[in-house]
């Protein structure tokens, strides 16, 4: 299963004349199936399609399953080569869709997400995909190795089981260390699907990008600092950042597994996200962190509260020093204002800055632009996650690739340096290294968040995303977000809103902030505020 092209005369996106990534093989996607070049699916703008639609589009006999995934397929040729929002494309994605249309003709019971194309973060396993991690030592098509994982990440399973078809996997950074951009992944950057010039977010680029693209209706992300709320921002899209344990993270290429890592989904609206979060949540047995979610997910599932009057009557947080003690740009603040007289006019009471005088912003790594406190785990996660693809330790890895991430200039190094913890445990990675130290931080931001939510009676903080516009893709700027440490750190969860633009073009987002476990009531809010406003900005795509 690699990236290639679909339909007509089986023009390769993957070979360089095309403009795509380099090296990635051609492969007939149809398997000689002269219906697969049928123009049936051409007048189905599936852009604009959202999940309802086409369950819908199934139930009446609009359209099938085989004729939308196709007619994915056939955007994904024409405009992903200016966008490279994949490193691999499923070459059986017309299989599964044939598969669901055969079941739903004999009249089976389906999953909820029955023939919706989605897609899936790198980092996560796909049987029959290899997983690289985004490193170019784990990625033969960059004269490395592949890595073929034994079974589906537990998220993947879920969407399968869910009846979800998966289009391909898309592009990271190395390991996913970066908040703002994929330019270190072997497959090359992948380009902002609003103005390819700007920073697509990161680290779940890819994603981001193929869902703002319309190259699939919803895709999975993964937050450890910033990487589900970056993107979905970056490119007007709305992005959920579960609570830490919500959501299984087995079989997803750790950064913090044992602290931070979360998986959640981006889509183009919040009831798609809503929808996609439902068939996510929950224990499994691959992850025991997540038996915390006992009692947590809501019976009827996170879309039972949207309504369009949500905010009406609520306590709506507003951003301050107590918050975050770093200035909003003059733009972002003008624009903030704009998005808080919507939340008012939709019935909210705002508070101005309810973190005052709290200690929470204090709590911060002070002088450092990214609060890594917590990836003391990172060798301890990664050596275990590899089991899952056959190798046995971190040490086989780099007896294999005869490299390692955490070597001395390696994509990881920067944290071994960083944190005494970490370097210890790469002495001994099957060994938990002692973490207490951050679970007393995240207990003591929860003390602080919880006492001033209770104080101020609110029901939510909602501020700006990020601090200023996005920087170029080709620059050394980063992403400035207002909330890592509240959200990451803590293990809250966030929904990302798009709430207006820059001058340059870039979006404006909302966050949208609140108790852990709290998703539910959260998407409510971001539902009335995204209802009443329609801010999303949609690209037009520029084709090679």
């Amino acid at each position: 299963m690699f990236k290639k092209s679909l339909l007509g005369a089986i023009i390769s996106m993957g070979l360089a004349a095309c403009g795509g990534s380099p090296g990635i093989p051609n492969v007939d996607l149809c398997n000689g199936d002269p219906k697969c070049s049928s123009p049936a699916s051409s007048d189905i703008d599936v852009a604009a399609l959202s999940i309802d639609e086409i369950r819908a589009g199934y139930i009446t006999g609009r359209f099938t399953s085989e004729e939308v995934t196709r007619a994915y397929l056939r955007r994904i040729e024409a405009y992903d080569p200016s966008y490279n929002a994949f490193t691999t494309l499923s070459s059986d994605a017309l299989v599964q869709a044939r598969a669901i249309d055969q079941r739903r003709a004999r009249g089976e019971v389906l999953g909820p997400l029955a023939g919706v194309p989605v897609v899936v973060k790198e980092s996560m396993d796909v049987r029959g995909m290899p997983s690289t991690a985004g490193w170019a030592a784990m990625s033969k098509r960059k004269g490395g190795m592949d890595f073929f994982p034994i079974d589906h990440a537990v998220v993947v399973q879920r969407l399968v089981d869910a009846g979800a078809i998966i289009i391909g996997k898309t592009n990271i950074p190395a390991f996913s260390d970066d908040g703002t951009r994929a330019n270190t992944s072997w497959a090359g950057p992948t380009y902002n699907a609003i103005d390819r010039n700007l920073a697509p977010g990161a680290s779940s680029s890819g994603t981001a990008t193929a869902v703002a693209a319309g190259f699939a209706t919803a895709g999975l992300a993964e937050e450890t600092g910033g990487s589900i709320q970056n993107p979905s921002a970056a490119q007007s899209l709305v992005g959920i950042k579960p609570t830490f344990a919500l959501v299984p993270t087995a079989g997803v290429v750790p950064l913090a597994g044992s602290t931070r890592d979360v998986v959640g989904p981006i889509a183009q609206s919040v009831r798609d996200a809503a929808l996609v979060l439902d068939a996510l949540a929950g224990y499994s047995a691959r992850d025991p962190k997540t038996s915390a979610s006992d009692s947590h997910i809501p019976a009827q599932g996170y879309t039972s509260l949207l309504n369009v009057q949500a905010l009406k009557g609520k306590r709506i947080g507003l951003y301050g020093p107590g918050w975050n003690t770093a200035n909003l740009s003059p733009e972002t603040e003008a624009l903030y204002r704009k998005a808080i007289q919507e939340l008012m006019a939709r019935g909210a009471t705002v508070v101005t800055d309810p973190f005052e005088r709290s200690g929470f912003a204090e709590l911060a790594l002070a002088g450092e632009p990214y609060d890594y406190r917590g990836t003391e785990s990172a060798a301890y996660d990664l050596n275990n996650y590899l089991k899952g693809l056959g190798v046995p330790s971190l040490a086989a890895l780099k007896n294999q690739v005869h490299a390692s991430p955490f070597d001395a200039g390696g994509t990881l190094s920067w944290y071994v340096d960083a944190l005494p913890t970490l370097k210890a445990s790469l002495a001994q990675p099957d060994q938990a290294p002692p973490l207490e130290p951050f679970f007393a931080l995240r207990a003591r931001y929860l003390q602080v968040f919880n006492g001033v939510m209770a104080a101020q009676q609110l029901d939510a903080m909602v501020v700006p995303q990020a601090l200023e516009s996005l920087p170029a893709l080709f620059s050394d700027k980063v992403i400035a977000e207002t909330s890592i440490s509240a959200l990451d750190v803590a293990g809250l969860p966030g929904v990302t809103v798009p709430a207006g633009q820059y001058a340059n073009k870039a979006p404006f987002s909302l966050l949208f902030v609140g108790r852990a476990w709290d998703e539910a009531s959260l998407l409510a809010l971001a539902y009335d505020y995204e209802q009443a406003t329609k801010h999303r900005v949609k690209p037009t795509l520029l084709a090679k």
